[in-house]
């Protein structure tokens, strides 16, 4: 059960982040919103899996990990909820849209980036915890944790006031390259996560 738990969580964050690229490309804002929410589901069962299995003497990185594993779902899950039910639902007024609107770059705009920071630092930590016994297990290790420089940009830039452009709801193909390139960068974090925990299972 374990390793299909873990499995099924590195299948899910594949998959989630393949689909989040597509809808990028094809201009679908409600289906990014709507798998942005397993996203973290995803993550955290992946990240479980890792932290199940690591030595003792890297126990507290693991549970460094896990603890902001579970900060990144619930701002990103309160991110999207809000997006695919108040904002789509209801007539918000112009003060109201600015601040939860996703797509006008204010507050919700900005707990989004600090919860991708939070996964950031807890890749950071998870990757921490995996002793290579292969290739594979090399590059999730450091891919994991090269993953960790996320966090100093995603922390600050909201406070710079740098995407007060979005504010007249212009969302700018330069944002959407950047979410491109972060998404070719964690598809093989899912995959190799994958493959290290299959092959814990062929063990």
């Amino acid at each position: 059960m374990n390793t299909l738990l873990s499995k099924a969580g590195a299948l899910i964050t594949t998959v989630t982040v393949a689909l989040f690229a597509l809808f990028i490309i094809i201009n679908f804002p409600f289906g990014y919103y709507v798998v942005c929410m397993l996203l973290p589901v995803g993550y955290v069962m992946m990240s479980a899996g890792l932290a199940y299995e690591c030595d003792d003497d890297r126990r507290v990185a693991a549970i460094i990990g896990m603890a902001l594993a579970a900060v990144y779902m619930l701002l990103v899950l309160l991110v999207y909820f809000s997006q695919t039910t108040t904002v789509a639902n209801e007539q918000l007024d112009e003060q109201a849209d600015k601040l939860i609107n996703f797509r006008r770059g204010g507050l919700i705009f900005n707990y989004d980036l600090l919860g991708y920071g939070m996964m950031a630092l807890s890749t950071f930590f998870m990757g921490l915890t995996v002793k290579p016994k292969n290739k594979c297990d090399k590059w999730l290790k450091w891919l994991l944790i090269i993953h960790g420089a996320f966090f100093p940009g995603c922390f600050i830039m909201p406070m710079t006031g740098v995407f007060l452009s979005m504010q007249g709801g212009e969302h700018g193909r330069g944002g959407d390259m950047a979410l491109l390139f972060w998404c070719a960068y964690f598809i093989p974090v899912g995959v190799l996560a994958f493959k290290h925990f299959n092959q814990k299972n062929d063990n």
